[in-house]
């Protein structure tokens, strides 16, 4: 089981102090949770691509290479890479770069954001959203696993005889995750390439991300790539953590409240309720992260948001203190104790290495 944190990089004003960080210090910041994250125990970073304000990560393979070099076992991830408005060949490119820059260390996560005017900006069409997901991955698939590739398709100029560099390190392309909120189509899309699906429930219900990762666990047995409890799932999280729950909820209101997504809307009680978030103390946080196995069954992948709304800084590394040390030890005991023996963990390139040589042992013994 894998754990870690995901940022969206917003620049927020804190409600509390009326001050807002500049963009520099807001990257900066970014940078030293990472490397909080993996200082305290962590496995996962993934940073949000986002190309409007108030978020800063337009470029999330340059803040990811960064951070490779000042860290050594943290996996670098995206909490969404744009497969919609980026070019394949870029993609295929910058990830493959940076997996032999980080040692292997390397995944992302493709989505179409949540940013309509992103599409013309970069020349595309949002009523092209779902049909560029589907074409742009079949692209990047490709690059990733053929050395010379001819392409034709409707939304980029054909390759004639292409070959993407650097080739992913020991021939083994990043894992993919394929994340959505609401689009089934996507789902389909992750269990046909026997991908990973990431449901970032964190502001629908339960049973609508039910229904999406039950149709991709159906759909991943169904194109043959293992049971469906053996599907690569992973699950967004939201939460803030004092020592005493009540002091966790008065000091976290003002950012709920004045929050750039969900503020001026349903009350913080409300949220919890209908959400993950998780305001309280620890021990709360660990009850209700437990009960996401029982709506989704047994994933690899849990990465929490923490560093949003305006938090300073010194909060956020409090936080993952609180996180490292009391919240995840007892998660991942109790998780990796519960999931049986033939669901796999979480994906690492060393893992697909191994899983690379054995099928070409295989192929060889036919």
């Amino acid at each position: 089981m894998q754990f870690g944190i995901f940022t969206v990089g917003d620049v927020t004003t804190d409600p509390t102090t009326g001050r807002t960080p500049t963009e520099a210090e807001r990257i900066k910041a970014m940078v030293a949770i990472a490397q909080k994250a993996e200082e305290v125990g962590l496995d996962v970073f993934a940073t949000g691509e986002h190309h409007n304000p108030p978020f800063v990560p337009s470029s999330p393979t340059t803040m990811l290479g960064y951070i490779a070099a000042r860290t050594e076992k943290l996996l670098l991830s995206t909490s969404t890479t744009l497969i919609t408005t980026n070019d394949p060949v870029k993609i295929a490119e910058d990830f493959a770069m940076l997996q032999h820059l980080a040692d292997g260390r390397v995944d992302l996560m493709l989505g179409r954001g949540n940013t309509g005017p992103v599409y013309p900006w970069f020349g595309q069409d949002i009523r092209n959203g779902i049909p560029l997901a589907i074409e742009n991955y079949h692209l990047l698939h490709r690059l990733w696993r053929e050395d010379v590739v001819d392409w034709q398709g409707k939304f980029r100029t054909p390759l004639q005889s292409f070959t993407s560099t650097p080739r992913p390190l020991d021939g083994v392309a990043p894992f993919v995750w394929h994340g959505s909120i609401r689009s089934p189509e996507i789902a389909e899309q992750a269990a046909y390439y026997g991908d990973g699906f990431f449901a970032n429930h964190i502001f629908w219900p339960t049973d609508h991300f039910q229904q999406l990762i039950d149709l991709y666990r159906r759909r991943y047995e169904h194109y043959g790539h293992g049971s469906a409890d053996q599907a690569i799932v992973g699950l967004g999280g939201q939460v803030f953590m004092r020592k005493n729950s009540q002091d966790a909820v008065r000091e976290f209101r003002p950012y709920f409240d004045n929050a750039p997504v969900y503020g001026h809307g349903p009350s913080l009680e409300e949220f919890t309720e209908q959400t993950p978030l998780t305001v309280g103390s620890p021990q709360e946080v660990i009850d209700k992260t437990l009960t996401f196995r029982e709506h989704f069954g047994d994933y690899q992948r849990q990465l929490f948001l923490m560093d949003h709304a305006g938090l300073p800084l010194q909060t956020v590394l409090e936080q993952l203190d609180l996180l490292g040390e009391e919240v995840v030890p007892v998660l991942r005991r109790e998780l990796d104790a519960k999931r049986p023996a033939h669901v796999p963990d979480g994906p690492t390139h060393a893992a697909l290495v191994a899983a690379a040589a054995d099928k070409e042992k295989l192929e060889a013994l036919r």
